[in-house]
């Protein structure tokens, strides 16, 4: 950490000094407006006024790396930011570390191969931070999560495996908005233009978006597995009676409501949405209990298959429920019905 002394400038006039060595790593110079963002807690945070400087291209050096290790290197460089990304290698890259290239652009928004030789290819971003809404993006998601998990709901009521299939395959776009939530928050914890340009007044709330976003994207595993225990059965409905099966439907409904409203909570920032959170998951616990106590005697694979979508299920209304704490917190931050902020 550097400390500056504040000097005078004129009667009214304070100023400091920029350290050289972040002037010259952002190509700021004499004339060249900054960006000036100050919080609640006395922070003042100083960035240069373009968002596409230094910093926004990154080499890897595939030569060492393994095609899952490269793999999982690309997608952190598209996390923090970058829009240009050269695989390199001291040899010609081989087959599987070529592959995992492509597979990463599979997996990743806006993100395309622009040059590729032996042993060089590049790959562009052209996905703009700015022009995403962190609130949009997060409703995008729970979106996806709910349709997934209808649809698995379904098709374990049906025996439907098509239906079930389509629900896997909407995984793959789960992790795409899951992944690029993660690159918006990053490229804009340190830039106060962009923190408001998708929707943030501060940086404070990007670490509870980040803790959303991870609890939305394993959601959406829950859903997956429920589809993927009607799979792997070859579509045979459970071995339960009526009441049972319609027990299963009704938590599964409940559940959905709880996940919605928890991210409307996110939205709206309003303590009493999390009030109302709070009371269904209560609801929840109770008709999870409720439903538990009603399965009839099962042999034992159809008992595990029972208690597999009934724990994804609760695990689903835990997620939810931690989303909506963390909107509790977003509306604790500032004046309301219950709290002055001094």
């Amino acid at each position: 950490m550097d400390t500056r002394k504040v000097q005078q400038l004129g009667q009214s006039t304070l100023a400091m000094t920029l350290p050289a060595t972040w002037t010259k790593r952002y190509q700021i110079n004499k004339g060249d407006n900054l960006l000036i963002e100050s919080s609640d807690r006395g922070v003042l945070t100083v960035a240069p006024e373009s968002t596409h400087g230094a910093g926004t291209e990154a080499v890897i050096h595939a030569q060492d790396l393994g095609a899952e290790a490269l793999e999982r290197v690309i997608i952190g460089q598209y996390v923090l930011g970058r829009q240009v990304i050269t695989i390199e290698s001291d040899e010609d890259l081989t087959n599987e570390q070529t592959a995992a290239v492509y597979a990463a652009e599979t997996q990743l928004m806006g993100f395309g191969v622009i040059e590729e030789t032996p042993d060089v290819i590049s790959v562009r971003c052209s996905v703009d931070s700015e022009n995403f809404n962190i609130n949009n993006m997060i409703t995008r998601l729970e979106n996806t999560g709910s349709t997934m998990r209808d649809e698995a709901i379904k098709a374990l009521l049906h025996g439907n495996t098509e239906l079930a299939h389509r629900a896997t395959s909407r995984e793959r776009q789960a992790n795409k908005i899951f992944v690029l939530l993660l690159r918006l928050i990053f490229t804009s914890y340190q830039n106060p233009r962009q923190i408001r340009a998708i929707g943030v007044e501060s940086g404070l709330p990007l670490i509870g978006y980040r803790s959303v976003a991870k609890n939305l994207e394993l959601t959406a595993d829950n859903a997956e597995d429920i589809a993927t225990n009607v799979i792997d059965s070859d579509g045979a409905i459970l071995n339960v009676n009526q009441s049972t099966l319609r027990n299963i439907a009704a938590f599964g409904s409940q559940v959905d409501d709880l996940s919605s409203l928890a991210i409307d909570t996110i939205v709206h920032q309003e303590y009493d949405l999390y009030q109302e959170c709070l009371n269904l998951y209560h609801d929840i616990e109770t008709a999870e209990q409720t439903l538990l106590e009603s399965i009839p005697e099962l042999d034992n694979s159809e008992l595990l298959r029972v208690r597999q979508i009934v724990v994804s299920l609760d695990q689903t209304a835990e997620y939810a429920i931690r989303n909506a704490e963390i909107a509790a917190n977003f509306s604790l931050n500032r004046d309301s019905n219950y709290v002055s902020i001094t």
